[in-house]
């Protein structure tokens, strides 16, 4: 089968497509064949040497969807099941970007019926980054939260989510976006940050550090979205980051959330498997809307 791997750190250009084996998953795990897998800034900042350096071929890709093709051990998941998953993993030697992959089977949950599988695999590690932070805050009906990069993939969704809550959401984003995040549930908008300690927390998707903790009223809270690079805490203000974990059930009612409506999912452009590297340049060079996706 084809699969996307790096060698080495680097630019786009590090970015391969190989010829390497089918891989059989082992017990209380399935393979999916892929249908489309979404990419991320992780897997650019793998790429990249952001988490360090590379010393072994290492697979891309964390997000999936797809069918059901084997399974490891008698469970929940039969051959021919529609499914997404999160494959998560800095150094893994085969991600989702290949035809096909092995994931946990307690990683797994139905695809949505509402949308196709490229829309689809745009879900599972945003949505599930996001409302993991909104899971960290603890914030309860009538607080308030500020989103920073609200219109992003991992803040729109907790956009959303926090909204559900009925938390009194602000999205930090540009002003080209106002109207989309509002539609998206935020009750505020700014595009240049607020006063001192205007809301009980801070989910800060923009990975602005330090800056918005300003933002965080005395003894509130700070979620960051990249594990290990949060800010100290300040005047009692509780500082952390997310490090999102693969969580079936979690990942099931966020599909439903999908099936209902409530979840807004964003392709930017799709790539075929062997322009995985045209589409690592494309991520490179910003501006990008909803996800770009791959097609095996």
């Amino acid at each position: 089968m084809r699969a996307v791997v790096v060698d080495t750190v680097g630019g786009p250009e590090v970015v391969q497509v190989v010829r390497t084996d089918v891989p059989e998953p082992g017990e209380r795990q399935i393979r999916i064949k892929v249908a489309a897998a979404a990419l991320n800034p992780v897997d650019a900042g793998v790429r990249a040497g952001v988490f360090g350096g590379v010393d072994v071929r290492t697979g891309l890709g964390w997000d999936v969807a797809g069918t059901v093709d084997a399974v490891g051990a008698a469970g929940r998941w039969s051959v021919g099941d529609e499914v997404v998953a999160l494959h998560y993993g800095m150094v893994k030697p085969l991600g989702t970007h290949a035809e096909y992959v092995v994931v946990d089977a307690d990683a797994v949950a139905p695809a949505p019926t509402t949308a196709d599988a490229v829309h689809a695999a745009s879900l599972p590690l945003n949505a599930l980054t996001a409302v993991q932070a909104l899971d960290r805050l603890e914030l309860t009906s009538g607080r308030s939260l500020l989103v920073t990069g609200a219109a992003g993939a991992v803040g729109a969704y907790a956009v959303q989510l926090a909204a559900r809550r009925g938390i009194k959401v602000t999205a930090l984003a540009r002003e080209t976006d106002e109207e989309f995040v509002r539609s998206l549930g935020a009750a505020g908008f700014t595009a240049g940050g607020a006063g001192a300690g205007s809301f009980d927390a801070v989910l800060d998707a923009a990975v602005l550090g330090a800056p918005a903790l300003e933002w965080v009223r005395d003894g509130g809270a700070y979620i960051g979205v990249i594990p290990h690079a949060e800010p100290g805490p300040v005047r009692g203000v509780r500082t952390g980051a997310v490090e999102v974990s693969p969580d079936g059930a979690q990942l099931a009612e966020l599909v439903r959330l999908v099936d209902e409506g409530a979840l807004t999912l964003r392709v930017a452009e799709t790539y075929a498997l062997d322009d995985a590297a045209k589409a690592h340049a494309r991520l490179a060079e910003g501006g990008v809307r909803g996800r770009l996706v791959l097609v095996p």
